[in-house]
Order: C-alpha cells, then sequence, then structure tokens
C-alpha cells in the first residue's frame, strides 16, 4: 500500500515541477504583453481591465484661445482629457509582416478645455502602433498626429519610444519619451522611487528646454497681427518638464504632470505668453490609476512568481515523501532471513522419554539436520534409573 501512495505522490510532485516550468517560461511571457481585446471603458466603467480616461487640471492658467477667430490670451482653470482606445479590427488588419503578432494598434484623443464654461482650447487625435511587450512604438506606414484638425495639412510623424505606457517589469534607467509638440522622441531619466497613494512608483523626469516650434507662417502672421502691434511674423518656443510615475511590475502610468510653456516671440515687440500651465492628474485619475496598475501587478505577479514558486516547493515535497513511501514498503514487505533454517518454526518444549517436558534451547534448531550436536538430556534412559547421565 506504501508502495503505490509513495509511487502516486512522486508522479503528482513530478507532474507539478512540470506545471511550475511551463507556468515561469510560457505562461507568464505570455501574459507580461498588450492584449488583442483590450478596451476602452463605456459610460459605466466595463468591461473589466478596461482603459479608462485620464484627466489632468491646470489651475491659474494662462493660455491662448481662438475666439471668433481671432487669437485671445485667456485665464483660467483648464482640463486635459485623454483617452486611449485600442483598435482590435485595425491590428488585425494592418499589423503584417514583422508586426504581425508583436505590434498593436492604438488610437488616442486629446482635448483641452476651460471649466468655466466648458469651451475647447485644443484638440488633438493620432494613431499608432506599440511593441506588445515594451510598448514602445513600432515603425508603421500608416501613423499619425493631427494636432491642426481637419482643415490641417501635415499629420505626418514617427512615433518613437515610450507613449502612454511603459514596458511591463519596468526598469530603473533611462527611457526615450515622445512628445507630441516636438513631434519626436527625447530622453527621460528615472528620477528615483515614492509612494502614490500607498502604491510604490517609479519616477521619471524629462526636461525639454526652450526650443523652437515648427509653426506654419499663416499662423505666425495671425499671432502677430493679434498679439504684437507693429510685428509681421516671428516664431513660437516651448518647454515642458514631465514628470510621469508608473507602477513597475504593469508598466501603467499611476501619475502625470507636465510643466508646459509657449512663448510667441515676435519680429519686433516683447514676446508674450501663449501657455503657462501645471497640468496634473485629477484625484480620480490617480486613484483609478492606482486601482488598474494594482491588479496587473498582482495578475502578473501571481502567474509570473507565486503560482511557479508555490508548485515548485510543492512538487518537490511531494517527490521527497513519494519517494520514502517507496522505499519504506519495499523494505515492509521484505522478510527477514537468517544464513540457514529461515522460515523455521519456533521452537517448543520437547517431551523426554518419561513423560516430562524439557525446555528447547532458544536461538538454535539444532537436530540432526545440522551441524550442531543436539543438547544432552538427563532422562534419556527413562525410569530415573540411578546412575544415568
Amino acid at each position: 500500500m506504501k508502495t503505490r501512495l509513495g509511487a502516486a505522490l512522486f508522479g503528482i510532485g513530478v507532474l507539478s515541477l512540470a506545471v511550475a516550468a511551463g507556468t515561469a517560461y510560457y505562461v507568464a511571457p505570455s501574459v507580461t504583453k498588450l492584449p488583442y481585446d483590450l478596451t476602452f471603458c463605456n459610460a459605466d466603467g466595463k468591461p473589466d481591465g478596461c482603459l479608462r480616461a485620464s484627466v489632468a487640471v491646470a489651475d491659474n492658467a494662462t493660455f491662448m484661445q481662438v475666439l471668433d477667430g481671432k487669437p485671445t490670451i485667456q485665464t483660467g482653470q483648464l482640463k486635459a482629457t485623454t483617452e486611449v482606445v485600442p483598435q482590435a479590427s485595425t491590428t488585425e488588419k494592418e499589423m503584417t509582416g514583422d508586426l504581425r503578432g508583436d505590434a498593436v494598434v492604438w488610437d488616442v484623443y486629446g482635448t483641452v478645455v476651460r471649466t468655466d464654461n466648458g469651451s475647447d482650447v485644443s484638440k488633438y487625435a493620432a494613431e499608432f502602433a506599440l511593441d506588445r511587450v515594451t510598448a514602445a512604438a513600432r515603425d508603421w506606414d500608416k501613423q499619425y498626429l493631427d494636432t491642426d484638425g481637419p482643415g490641417g495639412t501635415d499629420d505626418s510623424v514617427t512615433f518613437a519610444g515610450q507613449t502612454y505606457k511603459f514596458p511591463f517589469r519596468a526598469e530603473r534607467r533611462d527611457h526615450t519619451f515622445f512628445d507630441r509638440d516636438l513631434r519626436r522622441g527625447l530622453p527621460m531619466a528615472f528620477d528615483g522611487t515614492e509612494q502614490i497613494n500607498g502604491t510604490e512608483a517609479y519616477r521619471y523626469v524629462q526636461q525639454i528646454p526652450e526650443t523652437d516650434l515648427v509653426t506654419p507662417e499663416g499662423s505666425l502672421t495671425a499671432l502677430a497681427g493679434a498679439l504684437a502691434p507693429g510685428a509681421t511674423t516671428g516664431k513660437v518656443t516651448y518647454s515642458n518638464t514631465r514628470t510621469i510615475w508608473i507602477e513597475p511590475v504593469s508598466g501603467n502610468f499611476v501619475k502625470v504632470r507636465e510643466q508646459q510653456r509657449k512663448n510667441f516671440v515676435p519680429n519686433q515687440g516683447s514676446p508674450v505668453t501663449l501657455l503657462d500651465a501645471d497640468f496634473v492628474y485629477d484625484e480620480a485619475t490617480i486613484a483609478n490609476s492606482v486601482k488598474s496598475a494594482g491588479v496587473t501587478r498582482d495578475k502578473l505577479q501571481l502567474i509570473g512568481r507565486t503560482l511557479p514558486i508555490g508548485l515548485a516547493v510543492l512538487g518537490g515535497l511531494l517527490l521527497l515523501v513519494g519517494l520514502w513511501q517507496v522505499v519504506a514498503g519495499r523494505r515492509r514487505a521484505t522478510p527477514a532471513a537468517g544464513p540457514k533454517g529461515a522460515g523455521v518454526a519456533p521452537a517448543t518444549d520437547a517431551p523426554t522419554r518419561d513423560g516430562k517436558a524439557e525446555p528447547a534451547t532458544v536461538g538454535r534448531s539444532g537436530g540432526p539436520l545440522t551441524d550442531e550436536i543436539p543438547p544432552a538430556s538427563t532422562n534419556w534412559r527413562g525410569g530415573g534409573e540411578p546412575g544415568s547421565r
């Protein structure tokens, strides 16, 4: 019985070790990829695991707004909303060649509005391909970035580096992060760790010094005419300090801050501030982001670490217990054997010639079939005759 039980436990142990290895080397890598069925949340926040819109607010901002066709400078609170919408059908149709199975297509829509009256200040739309493992942009001939509306003429762009997500199991190192205004990837430095709503986050900072923006000549003329009397043209400069906090296991954003500044520098007169705003995720967005990142982190750690280690420990214990049971069962099934006379019934008191019992010699088989001398008997003549020895 012990042998059979031990063999069963040994087999289960081997199976547990095999499942542990399969989970670690095959299942875990498959879940650390951007899924094809990821969707944007509906109005009720469904389905589970969907992507929610992120909201960042800038208090006491200075900004340019076109009113009645004329650029004006305004002040107030701004709200920036970003919606990331995965495109499963476009991914299936467009991700061919070396992108097949390795990349997904996302659409992103951004809107900045005034909170006092809800009017639009700026909008943009983008579509690009992301690597499913690194979340970095992949080269794709149909990517675009539209920042000037349907009437715009140049939507061409080459996305590079991280955009709206960091890699799974992000490292404490510098990355390249895409800047929408400059339309190119720039270095972003790892800047330490921080607790965000009780969750450890990696902090990355991108410093963009004042840089000239590529601006259509018609726009420069309009800005000069409206904001710089006497000027005929000029240039627009841009600077930004971008700070992103991510949950490192999932690579998801948990908090974002952008300190943006844009100036119009006319060819005559003083510079004019077009934008001076400090955008930060609002509390609801931070809470949702931390919760979503935590769910993803726990799932990845369960499949990638806890489950394989648990199965490996269980398998090892079952192997040892099973082996011990097999060995113990075999020892019990094997009878004890002497050099000769094995299996001889135990000796009992043998009767003598006068009918009285005489104790047998314990531990010795004796008898005419052995080379041992039988024990002497004092009553072999019977009747108790004197002189008998």
